[in-house]
């Protein structure tokens, strides 16, 4: 009888096992060569380039080029002229109320973002739908019709007018006017950042904390909101860009008292009309070269975490 061992169906010889030994092997595991699909990256050569050439020249077109035009125009004078016209007791005051207009937005915001991102994510409940929809109303809504409802509604001649005249209290042509408009045009960019991301994550992190006995609130802040950090970040960065560069809404219900309910965007118009062009691009330059600061720590800071 021969001493070599039968060959079974399913086994192999290995080189370098010892002399009897067999590998299993099932037909499962046999790779096989399957030649891959094709897909967005097997797109011919000319393809590729004209979408890329397309999406470059639309970029360069109507983002690069206007937004390198307004810092050439605002330096056009000099370095001197460029900070008299920002530090200009109009263009401070402007300047300020912009800050304050912003802040107070992108803080009612966040909270409510986190809020409503965090009940539609995360509950089941009646009128979620409808609660999508209006919150994506800024979107739909021209920013002047805003302006407007606000007028309508606080205005001397509005519905609420002669109850705000007769205990003295003053919304439209006002900060709180300018900011309940701000507020309007900007609440669904933090929400509309944080639901898709919720979504995705679901909730078994906040499930497992909570099994293990964390509580709500310490759940929120170290499970949570580190989750969906870097998602928030670039909400409020788009929230603020939307809040300090608002004309629409704010234009309507300020009045344009100049140095005192006039933002920057209102400010810079001012400017332009009265052929300050200088000025007033000087004054544009600094809304777009704080979001583009932003954003370019923003997103260096993520890219390397």
């Amino acid at each position: 009888m021969s001493d070599q061992p039968l060959a079974l169906p399913g086994f192999v010889t290995r080189t370098g096992y010892p002399s009897g030994m067999r590998a299993f092997r099932t037909p499962s595991m046999v790779l096989r060569q399957v030649k891959p699909a094709s897909d967005a990256r097997a797109d011919p050569t000319p393809m590729r380039w004209a979408i890329i050439g397309i999406t470059i020249a639309f970029l360069t077109l109507f983002v690069l080029v206007p937004l390198a035009n307004v810092f050439a125009q605002a330096f056009s004078k000099g370095l001197d002229a460029y900070f008299t016209a920002i530090s200009n007791p109009d263009a401070l005051a402007a300047i300020e109320l912009t800050l304050i207009v912003a802040a107070i937005s992108v803080g009612l915001n966040l909270v409510f973002g986190i809020v409503a991102a965090w009940a539609i994510t995360k509950y089941e409940f009646a009128g979620k739908s409808l609660l999508i929809t209006v919150m994506d109303l800024p979107f739909s809504v021209s920013p002047v019709i805003a302006g407007l409802v606000f007028v309508l509604l606080f205005g001397a001649q509005g519905y609420l007018g002669p109850w705000l005249q007769a205990h003295d209290i003053t919304i439209i042509f006002a900060l709180p006017g300018i900011v309940l408009a701000t507020v309007f045009v900007t609440f669904p960019f933090v929400a509309r950042e944080l639901i898709p991301l919720m979504r995705e994550q679901g909730t078994l992190d906040e499930e497992a904390a909570l099994s293990l006995g964390a509580s709500g609130l310490r759940t929120f802040f170290k499970v949570t909101l580190p989750n969906v950090k870097w998602a928030l970040l670039y909400g409020v960065l788009l929230c603020n860009a939307r809040a300090m560069g608002e004309f629409g809404a704010v234009s309507v219900v300020s009045g344009h008292v100049r140095g005192e309910t006039n933002t920057m965007p209102l400010h810079v118009e001012i400017l332009y009309n009265e052929y300050q062009f200088m000025a007033a691009f000087a004054v544009a330059s600094l809304l777009a070269l704080v979001t583009l600061v932003a954003k370019v720590m923003l997103e260096g800071r993520a890219a390397k975490e």
